[in-house]
C-alpha cells in the first residue's frame, strides 16, 4: 500500500511539474490517458530512482561534498530526463526537452513529493 501511495504522490508531483516548468509537457489527449500516463511515469521514475541514484551517490560523493549537496540537483535532473526518455521508449506521451527543464522539474518533483508526503502517516513513527 506505501509503494502505492508514493507512485501516487510522484505521479502529483510529475503533474505540478507540467503545470510549472516549460520544456516539461504531457501530451496525452483525455483525462484518464493523462492519469495512467502520469503513473507509468511515476514507476518509470522510481524504478530509475531505486536503482540508479544509489550508484551515482557512491560514485559521485566527492561532488556531493564539494557541492554541499547541491549536486543531487543535477543528479536528480539527470534522472528525470532520464525517466522522459524512458517513457518516450515506452511510447508514453510524456517529454523534458533538455537539461534545464529537467533541473528545474527535479526541484519541483521533489518540493511537490516532500509537502504531500508531509501528509502521510509514516509508520515508523
Amino acid at each position: 500500500m506505501k509503494i502505492l501511495i508514493r507512485v501516487v504522490i510522484t505521479a502529483i508531483a510529475l503533474w505540478v511539474a507540467t503545470l510549472v516548468v516549460h520544456g516539461i509537457e504531457l501530451t496525452a489527449a483525455t483525462t484518464p490517458r493523462k492519469i495512467g500516463t502520469l503513473i507509468a511515469v511515476a514507476v518509470v521514475f522510481g524504478l530509475i530512482n531505486a536503482f540508479l541514484k544509489p550508484i551515482v551517490k557512491k560514485l559521485g560523493c566527492i561532488f556531493y561534498i564539494v557541492t554541499l549537496g547541491l549536486f543531487a540537483f543535477v543528479v536528480n535532473g539527470l534522472l528525470l530526463w532520464l525517466a522522459s526518455w524512458a517513457a518516450d521508449r515506452l511510447h508514453l506521451p510524456f517529454h523534458v526537452s533538455g537539461f534545464w527543464p529537467a533541473f528545474w522539474g527535479a526541484i519541483v518533483v521533489g518540493l511537490v513529493s516532500w509537502l504531500l508526503n508531509l501528509f502521510v502517516h509514516d509508520d515508523r513513527d
